[in-house]
């Protein structure tokens, strides 16, 4: 992968994203995983947008990038990135943000996402989401390189908050980090709720505390999921493999209470149920708890579409 000098700005057409409050409602959604595509074709089921990983698609032949395009007659998509790297301490490549720039105009993404951290290292591919550290100077550094990447996007830039399981000592706090970045961009948040209530149990915090100290008004969507452990003093894994728990849901209806969400997630990636019942149940919850937040405010969802 190539990269640029630090301090220099991805070569791709500077573009002005649509600020974060005018951002549409696109309701309960899933992630496009192939072992479920054939419930996610049928039109039997109540799925409202989808999340794509976006390395899947970034330079992929024209056949896969046509499922792409056959799935866009149906759904809003949104596409879910693993390695923009945004925390590295150089610009994300130059080559990636030109072919994510296509990608999010070729399918209309409302917004873009990828995660709070960095995955490459003097060029070299980590393979794992390592978290930063928790400086007011990193935070500062990390937000403008985001902002100039969304402005090279042309679209929205949402940010995620990853897991992590061990917890160096840090001037900041994980939540007190995430606001500082958010103070130097105009990006949004994408909450991962499970990160959320993995992160406080295994390290020893208020969640509710959490959501006073980030900027709640940012939060675009979020993500669902069901992780395993947490039993024997082991720590909580966020494996995306077990149905959303009920400390998730909670958080959800919270969050939802705070801020306009736009849009609900739900995440699976292994142990899918031979019953796309369950899912679409855990998509249905989802999509009440969000709509009863919208229900609670003077404004309607139909002003954000």
């Amino acid at each position: 992968m190539t990269t640029a000098p630090s301090g220099t700005a991805p070569a791709a057409a500077t573009a002005t994203a649509v600020p974060v409050s005018g951002l549409p409602y696109l309701g309960s959604g899933i992630g496009y995983r192939t072992e479920i595509k054939d419930a996610i074709d049928s039109p039997a089921n109540r799925i409202d947008w989808l999340e794509v990983i976006t390395e899947h698609y970034l330079f992929a032949p024209p056949d896969v990038r046509d499922v792409l395009h056959r799935l866009r007659r149906r759904f809003r998509i949104v596409p879910h990135g693993l390695e923009l790297s945004i925390g590295a301490p150089r610009e994300p490549s130059p080559r990636y943000v030109d072919a994510l720039a296509q990608l999010v105009d070729e399918i209309d993404a409302p917004w873009f996402s990828d995660h709070l951290c960095f995955t490459r290292a003097a060029g070299v591919a980590l393979g794992t989401l390592t978290p930063l550290p928790r400086t007011r100077e990193i935070a500062r550094e990390v937000g403008r390189r985001a902002q100039r990447v969304q402005a090279a996007v042309g679209r929205p830039l949402i940010l995620e908050n990853v897991t992590y399981y061990i917890d160096l000592l840090s001037p900041l706090s994980e939540a007190q980090f995430i606001a500082e970045v958010m103070e130097h961009c105009e990006c949004g948040l994408l909450l991962d709720l499970t990160n959320l209530d993995i992160n406080a149990r295994n390290h020893g915090y208020s969640a509710t505390e959490f959501l006073d100290t980030i900027p709640v008004e940012r939060v675009v969507q979020v993500h669902l999921a069901g992780g395993t452990g947490g039993e024997d003093d082991r720590m909580d894994l966020d494996t995306h493999s077990e149905p959303v728990p009920p400390a998730v849901w909670g958080l959800l209806g919270e969050l939802v209470g705070r801020a306009p969400v736009r849009a609900t997630l739900l995440e699976r990636d292994q142990n899918f149920p031979e019953d796309f019942g369950e899912l679409q149940a855990e998509l249905d919850r989802a999509r009440l708890i969000l709509d009863s937040g919208w229900d609670m405010r003077a404004g309607t969802r139909a002003e954000v579409r």
